[in-house]
């Protein structure tokens, strides 16, 4: 099915536009959920990108769940950014909460391990990054080829070198901590 610009939308590519949403939401939801660590943050960035997806469809649709998975990665790092940014307003300002539904020993474990995580991420290339997070999030290495543009053989071999990649990075920083 060919998307077609808002203006030129009958009232049938509605239903169209349903079945490509009831089709790859649940897979950019659980790469979201993934990327974000948070269920409810991974549904409105995952809203984010089927409106965008309505408002301005891609040029070329044959590759639908690669411009979604690159599209709702690309969200959910402004996501993230602008979490980052508001959490540091928020401690300048004596506004932060203290998460309260686990002791505090394993909120302040659990939160230094997602904010080491997210540090190892960034200091890799979007590449490794793109490929580590598509199969965390469960995505095969066909898809994983098609979202990142890899040729299909190399999808293993990046993944591997990725790996190996974060686990040094996640090393390194977590000793110097």
């Amino acid at each position: 099915m060919a998307l077609q610009s808002k203006a030129d939308k009958p009232k049938s590519s509605h239903n169209g536009f349903r079945e490509l949403f009831d089709r790859h939401y649940p897979a950019i939801c659980r790469h979201l959920t993934c990327l974000l660590g948070s269920r409810a943050a991974a549904e409105d960035v995952a809203q984010e990108t089927f409106i965008r997806l309505y408002q301005t469809p891609p040029p070329e649709p044959a590759n639908l769940g690669g411009w979604l998975a690159r599209v709702a990665t690309n969200l959910a790092y402004n996501h993230l950014r602008s979490e980052h940014s508001r959490c540091r307003r928020e401690v300048g300002a004596g506004l932060a909460e203290v998460a309260v539904e686990a002791g505090p020993e394993e909120s302040l474990v659990r939160g230094e391990e997602i904010a080491l995580t997210r540090r190892v991420l960034e200091q890799l290339h979007q590449r490794d990054r793109a490929c580590l997070l598509l199969r965390f999030s469960g995505m095969d290495y066909a898809g994983i080829a098609r979202a990142t543009g890899i040729k299909e053989t190399s999808v293993g071999t990046v993944l591997a070198r990725a790996r190996a990649k974060f686990k040094v990075e996640y090393i390194n920083l977590k000793g110097s901590d």
